[in-house]
């Protein structure tokens, strides 16, 4: 992400609130299987993606640049969804 010019150094995995799913339309979700609560009522996206812990960074860049294409397209069909 610095390649990116963005500094995500202090940033570490958060677990779903409850506070986060009430202010959200879609929650998104990578890996988390059975493990995640449920909201009724919320639109769920599961993102199947490799972990990129303890990868090269040849190996994570994709991993990146995946996410920030699903992330696009996702904001996309939100936004034409509201037109």
């Amino acid at each position: 992400m610095a390649e990116l010019g963005i500094d995500i150094s202090g940033e570490k995995p958060k677990r779903l609130t409850d506070a986060m799913a009430r202010d959200t339309d879609v929650i998104v979700t990578m890996g988390c299987g059975d493990a995640c609560p449920v909201y009724p009522g919320k639109r769920y996206v599961d993102w199947d993606l490799p972990d990129p812990a303890g990868k090269s960074i040849d190996e994570v860049r994709p991993i990146r640049d995946e996410i920030s294409a699903r992330v696009e397209a996702l904001m996309k069909q939100l936004l034409s969804s509201r037109s």
